[in-house]
């Protein structure tokens, strides 16, 4: 039963999340444009907002890069440079700083949320729900580093790399990599996938229309008062 649900949960599940994230996002970007936004609260209180946010983005762009190139880059590319050991320890490290800057500002973000009686009146549930959702992975991401300062010859990190590998290669026995790691590594995986999968039905689409365009445009938008 246990491998049952190892198989799906890391095997399968990912797969599903993967394609609702894209099927979903693409869908509502065609259907519910109007609904592709980031739902700014700043014009409703300010106090806090820029802090909270900055350290947010910052953090959370950081860590999602910091994963992406973790996790996707082969064995063969990085002992050219360093051994696993020290792949894990620098990702130890980097995670750390990038995850308690994430923190600090996520943390600003849902207080506001939670507490201020006018912007907890114009949330959505699922603006709570996805704030309380990264809260979480946010914290088990943290709590992964003293369980891999118990592994230092980074075979953990290498399991999760392999896992990772071969999900985006669809190749199978992705599942089993992730089979005898702590529990931590596990539900910080499950998570972060249902966070892909909830993806296209929040806010969090507008990470697509970063605005680029705006340091490439012409001249300044002026903006002048009535009076």
């Amino acid at each position: 039963m246990s491998e049952f649900i190892n198989q799906f949960l890391f095997g399968i599940y990912p797969y599903l999340a993967l394609t609702v994230f894209f099927v979903g996002s693409l869908i509502r970007y065609d259907r519910d444009q109007y609904t592709w936004k980031a739902d700014s609260s700043q014009l409703l209180r300010s106090r806090g907002m820029r802090v909270g946010s900055n350290l947010f983005h910052i953090g959370i762009i950081l860590l999602f890069f910091g994963h992406l190139v973790g996790l996707l880059t082969p064995e063969a590319v990085y002992h050219v440079f360093m051994s696993a050991g020290t792949k894990q320890v620098v990702a130890m490290v980097a995670g750390g700083i990038f995850g308690l800057i994430c923190f600090v500002g996520l943390t600003i973000l849902l207080k506001r949320r939670l507490f201020d009686p006018r912007i907890r009146a114009t949330s959505k549930r699922s603006d709570v729900l996805i704030l309380l959702i990264l809260y979480v992975q946010l914290i088990l991401g943290l709590l992964t580093i003293p369980y891999s300062a118990q592994h230092l010859d980074g075979s953990s990190m290498v399991a999760l790399a392999n896992w990772a590998q071969y999900i985006v290669t669809f190749r199978s026995g992705a599942a089993d990599f992730v089979a005898h790691q702590a529990w931590v590594f596990k539900v910080h995986l499950f998570l972060g996938l249902t966070i892909f999968l909830v993806f296209p039905f929040t806010r969090l689409v507008h990470v697509f229309s970063v605005p680029f365009k705006y340091l490439s445009r012409r001249g300044y938008q002026i903006v002048r008062s009535r009076g």
